[in-house]
């Protein structure tokens, strides 16, 4: 939080951002006229917070320490679920009605949703429920306990407000919501959770163990010119905060070439500056393309660093105290007023005196005015200074090890999830794209975290291999008992893990889904669960060597071998995706190329080569949609096919017409115009198709289309590693050169 701007954060280790060197205001962190506790967030590895949560108890005392309350409220799609349920709608209903249901219907469900589900708008009932649902809106519905602020106080803290158990084992909550908190002015630390945090814990402990680099987020090397000029590319998929759609849209334009550039980056693409009109004023300063001008000696003083466009909280603050004549106190209430994720609006009451200040001090009123409109943006969330840098520290250390460790970052991010704007799937895809080989799930080699194993090829990145976690539907505690019964001996068979793990039949059902057994064993996954058919979890004695440790039965009954009909590669792929979320054969598009090529849908690659104003059909699996608050309406969207990714706009008149394609859809077709800006390329939607039911078709085919120059295609073999003929040979060219020699 704002503690980043207090030196004494700074030498106790807490965080590793400089406020004299990055010029930072303290009176954001505490000031006289504020008379209250400062407000201190601290982030931690979001995987070892409950031990940071329980380290607070056992320190300051079960009878001095407690986490505080939320009060959760009805928003859209509850309050008419809830209304639907108390008037005896029935399930299928209710569900219907409520999934079509979009996170921007934040005043209420319209009535004309309910047409276009073909519900029947003249029953009583519904129009009863679409009445009752808007009265529900934001009223409380729960308490519930905050996700880490703690109130902490000097004498029993059971004396002021009663404490309860929580649900959670070892928590205890008082029964007063936050902002009651705030009211009485108790003292309150927010212990919260990043997951890249946790994602850069592992990534310096895989780099000190494997590469034997022992490095920390305060000394990777500074302005790395290598990861700036990955960061300008946007190659940033997987980094903290630069990593959405509108971040890696903006990282062409801006260009970052020093630490302040990403910190001024993470500020920008926030709803205060665009809605402030920031945004556009600075990137034409940045171009060239206007003069950067200022009235008065000491706004170039407060605004140099931004080119003249305040930002920054800290930056509104300075303006207030420096060409205003506010007080830091009264500058800091200012501050305030300008409430994050609350109601807006309360820094109006401060405009007659900012700009009856600017005009005292010699400013032009017009100036002042439009100064002013740029602070009142802040109401919709300006960014601090001291987040900006705290925020953008992580995302230059998670963009150095993307950038020179492809392979360790990979292996880290996929044992940080779920976090991120990217599923696993986009997260390995991105990774073989970068030279990183990625191993299979193997129930011989894998642990429960993805590991790091030597290259197929000496010189190469570390070969990543898929952990166990990565089956849907596996527990942790079965996945110890395997490892603990594998320990250095590997498994011979599915019947000697059984025997030697104890491990219940429906895990082995889970594994052997996720083809765990191929690369161990070479068991595919119809042999894998045939096999499995044979164990039972409970035995008699008399029986209980029916099959020996080779998995060879031993029974009264000589079965001959059973040939069973092999699956096609794509229902392989299909599987793979419905036990892993990713697949490493090749992409589920490429079963259906030939299809869309003949109606004449190009590839993303394709689309994105095109020349500016070109019209292209294009058909992809979705992987993002976003709505940003500060869009009008305008949603982003992401589709991949094999070739690569292509970025959408989609206004909000053409979503309106194709609103089933485009919420519902899991395969679109996006008919558009290619804008081409610079670098940046989007996809201005004219039209979208739902194609969807194409997908059905993917497990039928047994021959992908091959697309020339597929980045990765050595490792899409589905094996360990590339194919077993270009190893022999390089094995052989090797060994000639060594009797050379």
């Amino acid at each position: 939080g704002s503690a980043a701007n207090s030196c004494v954060c700074f030498v106790l280790g807490i965080t590793s951002i400089d406020p004299e060197r990055n010029d930072l205001l303290f009176e954001r962190f505490i000031s006289e006229e504020r008379r209250e506790p400062p407000d201190i967030d601290v982030d931690f590895e979001h995987q070892r917070r409950e031990e940071v949560m329980q380290w607070v108890f056992n320190t300051y005392g079960r009878s001095h320490s407690a986490l505080t309350s939320v009060v959760s409220r009805f928003r859209t799609r509850m309050a008419m679920r809830d209304a639907l349920k108390v008037l005896g709608f029935p399930e299928d209903t209710i569900k219907t009605l409520a999934k079509n249901i979009r996170y921007w219907h934040s005043a209420g469900c319209p009535p004309e949703l309910a047409e276009e589900l073909n519900l029947n708008t003249s029953d009583r009932r519904l129009r009863l429920a679409f009445e009752i649902h808007l009265e529900l809106l934001n009223m409380p519905r729960q308490l519930s306990q905050h996700p880490g602020g703690f109130v902490l106080t000097h004498d029993r803290l059971d004396e002021l407000v009663p404490i309860e158990p929580a649900r959670m084992k070892d928590r205890q909550v008082i029964e007063w919501d936050k902002d009651d908190i705030d009211a009485v002015k108790f003292m309150k630390v927010d212990c919260l959770a990043l997951g890249m945090m946790s994602c850069m814990k592992r990534s310096f402990d895989m780099l000190a163990e494997h590469k034997n680099i022992n490095v920390d987020i305060s000394t990777i090397p500074a302005e790395d010119p290598r990861t700036y000029a990955m960061i300008r590319r946007a190659d940033t998929l997987g980094t903290f905060q630069i990593e959405s759609r509108a971040q890696m849209a903006m990282l062409p334009r801006t260009k970052p070439r020093t630490f302040y550039d990403l910190v001024i980056e993470v500020a920008i693409v926030r709803p205060g500056p665009i809605q402030g009109d920031m945004v556009h004023p600075y990137l034409r300063r940045r171009e060239g393309k206007e003069p950067v001008t200022y009235p008065k000696p000491e706004l170039e003083n407060i605004l140099g660093k931004t080119l003249g466009v305040p930002l920054f909280q800290e930056q509104a603050m300075r303006v207030c105290i420096e060409c205003a004549g506010f007080s830091p106190g009264m500058a800091d209430q200012m501050r305030r007023a300008q409430s994050t994720f609350k109601m807006t609006g309360g820094v109006t009451r401060f405009r007659n005196a900012i700009i009856e200040g600017m005009i005292e001090n010699g400013y032009p009123q017009d100036y002042a005015e439009q100064l002013f409109k740029q602070l009142e943006g802040f109401g919709s969330y300006g960014f601090p200074e001291s987040h900006a840098a705290s925020f953008a520290l992580i995302a230059y250390a998670s963009s150095w090890m993307k950038c020179h460790h492809p392979d360790v970052f990979c292996a880290s991010l996929l044992n940080a999830q779920p976090m991120g704007f990217y599923a696993p799937a986009q997260i390995v895809r991105n990774a073989i794209e970068h030279g990183v080989e990625v191993r299979p799930v193997c129930v011989n080699n894998s642990r429960w975290d993805c590991t790091l194993e030597p290259p197929t090829r000496p010189g190469r990145l570390m070969a990543v291999r898929l952990g166990l976690r990565m089956v849907n539907g596996i527990r942790s505690k079965d996945v110890g008992d395997l490892l603990g019964a594998r320990a250095n001996v590997p498994f011979k068979s599915i019947p000697d893990l059984w025997k030697r793990s104890r491990t219940t039949v429906a895990t082995l059902r889970r594994l052997a889904k996720a083809d765990v057994f191929l690369p161990a064993f070479r068991l595919s996954r119809p042999d894998a669960l045939f096999a499995i058919k044979a164990l039972r979890d409970s035995t008699l004695p008399l029986f209980d060597s029916l099959s020996d440790i080779d998995g060879h039965a031993v029974n009264e009954f000589n079965e001959p071998p059973v040939q069973l009909k092999p699956m096609t590669v794509g229902a392989q792929v299909v599987e793979d995706y419905n036990a892993i979320g990713l697949t490493l054969r090749d992409h589920p598009i490429s079963f259906l190329r030939e299809d869309l090529k003949t109606r004449g849908i190009i590839t993303c690659r394709e689309a994105m080569s095109s020349k500016d104003g070109g019209y292209v059909q294009v058909a992809g699996m979705v992987l993002v949609r976003q709505r940003p608050g500060s869009a009008n309406g305008v949603i982003f969207v992401t589709i991949e096919d094999e070739s690569g990714d292509a970025n959408g706009i989609i206004w909000e008149k053409i979503g309106e017409a194709h609103k089933q394609a485009l919420h519902g859809s899991s395969l679109m077709l996006v008919t558009g115009l290619i804008q081409r800006e610079g670098e940046v390329v989007h996809l201005v939607a004219r039209s979208l198709v739902d194609l969807s039911y194409l997908m059905g078709q993917i497990g039928k085919r047994n021959a992908p289309m091959r697309l020339p120059h597929q980045p990765g295609d050595e490792f899409r073999n589905g094996g360990p590693g590339v194919d077993p003929r270009v190893v022999k040979a390089q094995q052989v060219v090797l060994q000639r050169s060594r009797d050379f020699k």
